[in-house]
C-alpha cells in the first residue's frame, strides 16, 4: 500500500475546518486503496499535552520520511510549505491533487490499486 502524507494548512483560516479537509482526503485517500497519513490529527494530541511548533514540525517531518508521497491542500502554510521542500529534498513526488497522483501512478507504478 502506498503511503500517503497529507500536508495542508492548520492554524490559517478556521482551524476545524482546515481539519475537516485534511480528513476528507484522508477518506478519499483510504478508500481508494491507500495509507494516508493526517499529521492534523497531531491537533487531538496538542489539546491535551500540547507541543511547540518546533517539536510539531519534529514529528510532522519524521512521519514524512516515511511516506511514499505527499498530497498539498490548497491553502496559504508555511509548515506545509516546509513539509513539501523537504519531501523535494528527498526525492518524494508532490501533487497538488488526488486526481493528478492518481494519473501519476497510473502511469508510472505498478499498483495494484490502479491496475
Amino acid at each position: 500500500m502506498k503511503r500517503i502524507y497529507i500536508a495542508s494548512p492548520y492554524t490559517k483560516g478556521d482551524i476545524g475546518t482546515n481539519i475537516r479537509r485534511q480528513m476528507d482526503a484522508f477518506a478519499e485517500l483510504f478508500n481508494l486503496g491507500f495509507l494516508p497519513f493526517a499529521p492534523l490529527l497531531l491537533h487531538f494530541q496538542h489539546i491535551v499535552h500540547p507541543l511547540s511548533y518546533a517539536d510539531c514540525m519534529r514529528w510532522d517531518l519524521g512521519w514524512l520520511e516515511m511516506c511514499d508521497y505527499v498530497l498539498r491542500l490548497e491553502g496559504e502554510s508555511e509548515g506545509a510549505d516546509i513539509e513539501v521542500a523537504r519531501a523535494r529534498e528527498l526525492g518524494k513526488p508532490v501533487f497538488f491533487t488526488i486526481e493528478a497522483m492518481l494519473l501519476y501512478l497510473k502511469a508510472n507504478e505498478k499498483n495494484e490499486i490502479l491496475n
